[in-house]
This record gives C-alpha cells, structure tokens and sequence, in this order.
C-alpha cells in the first residue's frame, strides 16, 4: 500500500531552484522526485551522525520530545531501546535493593562452607598431620 502523501510548498532560492530543475531535467526524473531524492539522502546521512544521535537522545531523556518523534525518526527498534534505558535511568531507587540483611554463609549453604586450597596447601596439610 503506498504511503500517504503531503503537500509541501516552501520557498527557496531561485538559483537552486533553477540547478534543481536542470538536474532533474538531464536526470529525466520530475523535480519533487529530485527532491524527495535529495532529502531522503539527508536525512539518512543525518541519522547515522553522531552528533545528531546524542543531540536526540538528550532532548528524549529530558522530555524535550517524546517517544513518537524518536520512533519517527530511528525507527520502532532504536525508540524502544532509547524507551528502555529512560524508564531504567528513572527507576527509584535506580539500583535493587534488600529489604532484609542477607543470610550467614553457614545459614544461606545449610551448614559448614568448604573454603578452598590448593592442591599443594592440601598435601602439606595431610603430612603434618600424619606426622
């Protein structure tokens, strides 16, 4: 199904509007093709910047745009993902935390913890006690 259309009229420079329309003539192609063109080239270009990206992620984690404009923009996977670390950097308290004190060793293995030796602390230890 082909996406809905809107119309757009702005005003620009009549240099570039007479280079755009020589271009479009040789390319044989209509001037809103070049120009559809031309900005779906940019604004591809312009989401793979760094720049931008950390530009945009600043105004979502400062609510300066909402999760629509995002997903507009990179897409349904990367808004999710930029959802997802907002929703954990809002989280209160932000670390897990135990209501409670954590259990002994002893109480937590259900008797005495083994501590472990090396296999040459454990043969000394069977010699001194032989001996």
């Amino acid at each position: 199904m082909p996406e809905e259309k809107t119309r757009v009229d702005f005003n620009a420079p009549a240099s570039i509007v007479e280079r755009a329309d020589n271009v479009a003539e040789l390319l044989d192609i209509s001037r809103t093709r070049l120009l559809i063109d031309a900005l779906q080239d940019e604004l591809d270009e312009l989401i793979n910047e760094e720049g931008f990206r950390a530009h945009l992620r600043d105004a979502y984690y400062d609510e300066r745009i909402d999760f629509q404009t995002v997903k507009s923009v990179l897409g349904q996977e990367e808004a999710m993902r930029m959802n997802l670390l907002r929703a954990s950097i809002d989280r209160e308290p932000p670390e897990p935390q135990l209501k409670a004190e954590l259990p002994t060793d002893e109480k937590f293995y259900d008797g005495e913890v083994p501590v472990w030796q090396s296999e040459e602390a454990a043969d000394n230890e069977d010699v001194e006690s032989s001996a």
